[in-house]
């Protein structure tokens, strides 16, 4: 089976775009995927968008998280694919059915894997604009790698942690 883990880093913001209801003219700047077939990383940039979108196509299942409210939106701009029809799971929103609260990837990463983000996605913007690509590169595969990880602890365990509004390290099950 070959699972596909995917993010993508954006040219613009929500602001400049007119706001979140604009996703699909935020643009992508860098993509990155992890075939686990392969069991490598690939790395896009906006002119390669046809070979990404092909390869989550062929993919037995799309992983990510955020995907369906975000980055699924954002590559909406390059093609008139249906990316409903893709499996998809999407680990943010598996955790809000669960919780009923929607948790940031690096909180659910340093509490699981001891593990946090190295920037944000401000801070790839911020690259975008200074011609920065190789830093949204290495950012957006760590994130993958972070999503896998995550995923496949949670595979094992049966369980992810996160951290609560009052700072306490909480288990939560998951089915993956």
């Amino acid at each position: 089976m070959n699972i596909v883990y995917f993010d993508l880093e954006t040219q613009k913001s929500a602001d400049e775009v007119g706001g979140w209801g604009n996703k699909h003219l935020m643009r992508v700047s860098i993509g990155v995927t992890y075939s686990s077939t392969e069991d490598r990383f690939k790395v896009f940039e906006e002119n390669d968008m046809t070979e990404l979108i092909a390869e989550l196509k062929q993919a037995d299942l799309v992983i990510g998280y955020n995907i369906i409210g975000f980055d699924y939106p954002v590559l909406s701009y390059y093609t008139a694919f249906d990316f409903s029809t893709l499996p998809t799971r999407d680990l943010m929103v598996d955790l809000k059915k669960n919780m009923g609260i929607r948790l940031k990837l690096d909180n659910v990463a340093q509490t699981t894997l001891q593990l946090g983000k190295s920037a944000s996605g401000l801070d790839a913007l911020e690259w975008f604009h200074q011609g920065e690509f190789a830093k949204i590169a290495l950012y957006c595969k760590e994130d993958v790698r972070i999503t896998r990880d995550v995923h496949l602890f949670g595979q094992q365990n049966r369980f992810v942690c996160y951290t609560d509004q009052n700072n306490q390290i909480k288990k939560t099950p998951v089915d993956w």
